[in-house]
């Protein structure tokens, strides 16, 4: 028999308690600190990202769920947007928008003593064209003009509106407007990409 063994077996029985329960105790602590604790751990990092995944499977389910009304909610956008920019004329249409605004204003009996096309203000997808007027004419023929500016198909705006003092003419009230209509160019991608381009160099 070993000497070291036998030395332990001839100690009185409660040294050899001590050393056995010693002995266990070193056992229990390299089982719990190797592999018991280093595992649980890992199961609590595993359940954890479980339950993370599970949250975002339930929000993906959910919007799986409402795909239909989402698709249908976006293709009413596209068709409003598709609809607003018909409002917006594009650079063949600026001309004759232009030239039709100073038509209505001759209709409406408005003297028309300036038109002058501003400079386009670049925006995000659109630029405002903006033209000066300067109009003569009684109040109710301005306040025509500007009813069927209102009506037309594309999208002008009357502002930065100044009237003159009334002068009697030939029994009528003769009002001097000076005021802005805006109107408004969309800008295609193309455009956009390049004055990007142009931009940056």
């Amino acid at each position: 028999m070993n000497p070291r063994v036998e030395k332990i077996l001839n100690l009185p029985r409660q040294q050899q308690y001590l050393i056995l329960g010693g002995i266990c105790a070193v056992v229990v602590a390299l089982f719990w600190f190797g592999f018991y604790g280093p595992k649980r751990q890992e199961l609590k990092e595993q359940l954890q990202q479980k339950e993370t995944l599970m949250a975002r499977l339930e929000e993906d389910r959910r919007i799986a769920a409402d795909l239909p009304r989402f698709k249908a909610e976006y293709e009413r956008m596209q068709a409003k947007l598709e609809a607003a920019l018909q409002e917006l004329p594009d650079s063949k249409e600026i001309a004759s928008l232009l030239t039709s605004i100073a038509d209505l204003a001759r209709n409406n009996g408005l003297e028309v003593l300036e038109f002058k096309p501003g400079g386009e203000v670049p925006r995000d997808f659109y630029a405002e064209v903006p033209v000066s007027l300067k109009l003569r004419g009684t109040y109710h023929e301005f306040a025509m003009f500007c009813h069927q500016v209102g009506n037309l198909p594309r999208i002008v705006n009357i502002g930065e509106l100044k009237l003159d003092n009334a002068k009697l003419e030939e029994s009528r009230n003769l009002l001097s407007v000076d005021c802005v209509a805006t109107t408004f160019r969309f800008i295609e991608k193309a455009a956009q990409e390049a004055a990007k381009k142009g931009g940056k160099s």
